[in-house]
């Protein structure tokens, strides 16, 4: 059965396009040191990710962009190494720019682009991504060592029906890069403070981030039994490291918060794990929200009666009416 190693890397992405690019390179370098057949990066890692590590495209230096772009090309051929690299994707006119996982392969080709589809912001777009990003419309799917994988970015993950998606196209690896992180202190502790100083103890982190964003690829990892990379920006304050989850929920490894480093980790599509829901998935992603046989009863179907051992209703009948 296909396996293949992963390198989810983490650095401290900023506005310095040169500086993320040297980073970028020195950890793809580092991956395939150690074996991995992939380098996966956070969101935006190349360009920066704009609202949080400058504050808008407006005067963004692109032409920088595509030059450093191509040097992560030229490593990714040079290396042999498929390459997963958040950046922006530049649209024409006036329209804001995508913001994009390129999916390089082992040639330094760009074999796709996933475009976040669900952009943080409200309606009128004057707020989150939504006033710096223009949202995507599409999966982005492609094969690595013949493990099936796909592509997600940061607040797609309020999203399970994205993942429900990927698993009915068969993907076993999801590549779902963040940046939940280079928050600044007054805003730390006024989500703090929305969370509950009271409740701190009580969970994995003190933002909303740190809270639900691990919970939820634990969460859709064990209900759809894929593997999932979790890059994430160790700029300061980041809201957790690097992680890694295996296709029963189990989490394999994990890096520090807000320092650099590089995560290797093993996906065999043959290993036997738990899955307590592979009888009954792909009937339930077709509508049938149950699991075995459902049976003509008169005290089932009324729902407000409590019955007595001797009490009977005409026409009773456990004859079987759905396989």
């Amino acid at each position: 059965m296909p396996r293949l190693t992963v390198a989810t890397c983490q650095f401290p992405v900023d506005a310095d396009v040169a500086r993320n690019g040297r980073y970028v390179m020195r950890q793809m370098r580092s991956a395939r040191e150690q074996g991995a057949g992939v380098a996966h990066f956070p969101e935006a890692c190349l360009s920066g990710y704009a609202g949080s590590d400058f504050p808008s495209h407006e005067g963004f230096d692109w032409e920088l962009l595509e030059r450093v772009t191509r040097q992560v090309l030229a490593l990714a051929r040079e290396l042999r190494l498929w390459v997963v690299l958040g950046s922006a994707h530049r649209l024409a006119d006036d329209h804001k720019p995508h913001n994009s996982l390129y999916a390089i392969d082992a040639t330094g080709s760009i074999v796709d682009r996933y475009d976040k589809r669900f952009c943080s912001g409200d309606p009128a777009e004057s707020t989150g991504d939504l006033a710096h990003y223009t949202p995507g419309d599409h999966p982005t799917m492609f094969t690595i060592s013949g493990v099936r994988c796909g592509a997600l970015i940061c607040h797609d993950y309020r999203y399970p029906e994205l993942y429900r998606a990927y698993k009915r196209d068969g993907v076993q690896l999801i590549f779902h890069s963040y940046h939940a992180a280079h928050m600044k202190p007054e805003k730390v502790a006024a989500i703090r403070a929305a969370v509950g100083e009271d409740l701190q103890r009580l969970n994995p982190g003190s933002t909303y981030a740190g809270i639900t964003m691990p919970a939820m690829m634990t969460a859709e990892a064990a209900a759809n039994h894929v593997w999932i990379s979790c890059p994430n920006s160790s700029a300061r304050e980041s809201c957790w490291g690097a992680f890694f989850v295996r296709a029963d929920g189990v989490t394999t490894g994990r890096l520090p918060r807000n320092r650099a480093g590089v995560l290797i980790s093993t996906v065999d599509t043959g290993a036997a794990l738990y899955d307590s829901t592979a009888a009954w998935r792909t009937r339930a992603m077709a509508g049938v929200l149950h699991s075995g046989t459902l049976v003509h009863d008169a005290r089932s179907t009324q729902r407000t009666w409590l019955w007595s051992a001797d009490q009977t209703v005409a026409g009773e009948d456990d004859t079987s009416r759905e396989k």
